[in-house]
């Protein structure tokens, strides 16, 4: 058994183990010797997933001795997270004894404008302001999310790994592990792995352990077609019904589930595929035993412990039941984790809340913070007191359906019966006015008088009703 998984195990230590990025690798040490007499004082490099971005970087770190400060989108979510990245960068000496430092970002695309309010403008904050150089990795550069940080970088371009490339790459692992592999074989873990060193590597480790000999049946036989979008009901599936350690470790190298998310699904559904009390209880000692694991690695930097934590989660669990292994897997319908849903669920909530907050705000002419805290709370109270007073209102402010029924609770549905049936009589009222040969002031005085005109339609009401409801 590995201590390391392989993708770390054999990450590229030098410049001349990255393969086939030459243009990148010649225009990124090109800009790391000018700094920081450069055009702009951030790199933002790009290209598919698993074609060396990070490892590349890595590399240079290593090779010519810069302290890397490396993060990924989890670390940086909030204006706090950048703020001790640079007071670690500008720290004038190094405790490890390194020339320079140099910040790595990593999933700079993972960033989410309204959950992680505050990064990018913390981030373009630190790239105008840093001592040290700042390079950002994106698969997508183009995200929507990403355009201020765009104005800010240089690009750097990273190619897809071409065929031979990671058959050289794959050929180099097979004889350090002292593994004989197909050239067949080979061929197909590629072909699967679409340009994807990383999957192909992962690939070849889930067979590797297992044999040491891979032919392109066994390959075929053993690596199930990767789907494009995550499939987390297999990957349970594969784990839960493996005879043998190797099987349940590559039920996770096959899925697109990340270490965390996998974490969730099965604290979820232990329960739904164990019925025994004592596996249960067994495969739960196995999962909690690798969150400490990891929990360790975050702590001390230790990569070496990733093994054991992934061994625990997935052939610990796999083999926490007592049965005979031909009775003891049964076909179960697993649930959505809960926790993902309820964080969903939030997500959703505060999009709605922020959504009526910014409607409000362009009406009432005021801060987004106000609507908030102050007009929405009330707006709930108004609701639920008087439903008839909060179909006026909603329709006065234009709020959408999702936003009636995020305000209006319990009364919800009796407030859209009479949102909707203002709505009808307005639209009906609108087009007998039009329908008519002449309109004088008398006959459109009962459209002036109508329900729409108590609620908060024109900006002049709305400033009232401000003014009233505080």
């Amino acid at each position: 058994m590995q201590k390391i998984p392989w993708v770390i195990k054999y990450r590229p230590k030098k410049l001349s183990e990255v393969v086939n990025q030459e243009e990148a690798k010649s225009k990124i040490l090109d800009w790391l010797n000018k700094w920081p007499n450069v055009s702009k004082k951030a790199l933002l490099l790009y290209g598919p997933p698993g074609c060396g971005k990070t490892s590349l970087i890595e590399a240079i770190s290593n090779e010519y001795n810069y302290e890397l400060i490396e993060m990924n989108a989890s670390d940086f979510r909030r204006k706090t997270d950048i703020e001790r990245i640079a007071l670690k960068a500008s720290t004038s000496h190094s405790l490890f004894g390194f020339n320079k430092k140099l910040i790595l970002l990593d999933e700079v695309d993972g960033i989410s404008t309204k959950e992680d309010e505050g990064a990018i403008e913390a981030i373009q904050e630190l790239a105008r302001k840093s001592n040290v150089p700042i390079i950002m990795i994106a698969n997508n550069p183009w995200n929507q999310n990403l355009r201020p940080l765009r104005e800010l970088a240089e690009f750097v371009q990273f190619k897809k790994l071409s065929k031979p490339d990671m058959r050289m790459a794959l050929m180099r692992i097979c004889k350090a592990e002292k593994i004989s592999c197909d050239e067949d074989a080979i061929n197909y873990i590629i072909e699967r792995s679409e340009g994807d060193l990383r999957a192909a590597i992962n690939d070849l480790q889930s067979l590797g352990e297992g044999f040491s000999e891979i032919t392109l049946e066994r390959a075929k036989l053993l690596l199930r077609p990767r789907d494009k979008e995550r499939d987390p009901f297999e990957t349970l599936r594969n784990i839960f019904s493996a005879n043998y350690t190797w099987q349940a470790k590559a039920a996770m190298n096959q899925s697109q589930l990340d270490y965390e998310e996998l974490k969730l699904w099965l604290e979820e559904n232990i329960p739904m595929q164990y019925t025994e009390l004592e596996d249960v209880a067994r495969a739960y000692e196995f999962l909690s035993k690798a969150d400490i694991y990891a929990g360790r690695i975050i702590k001390s930097g230790d990569w070496d412990l990733l093994t054991y934590s992934i061994d625990l989660m997935t052939a610990g669990i796999a083999l926490a039941a007592k049965k005979n292994v031909k009775d003891k897997y049964r076909w179960v319908k697993y649930n959505f984790p809960q926790r993902i849903l309820l964080a969903s669920k939030l997500k959703e909530m505060r999009s709605i809340r922020d959504d009526i907050a910014q409607v409000i705000a362009q009406h009432l002419h005021i801060s987004t913070s106000i609507a908030k805290n102050e007009i929405i709370p009330l707006l709930k109270t108004i609701f639920a007191i008087n439903p008839m007073e909060g179909a006026r209102i909603a329709l006065g402010l234009g709020l959408t359906e999702k936003m009636i029924e995020y305000i209006g609770g319990a009364n919800k549905t009796i407030i859209l019966e009479h949102y909707k049936e203002l709505k009808k009589n307005i639209v009906a009222r609108v087009k007998y006015d039009i329908s008519k040969p002449k309109t004088s002031e008398k006959d459109v005085s009962h459209i002036q008088k109508s329900d729409v005109d108590k609620g908060v339609k024109k900006e002049k009401d709305l400033f009232t009703f401000a003014k009233k409801i505080q």
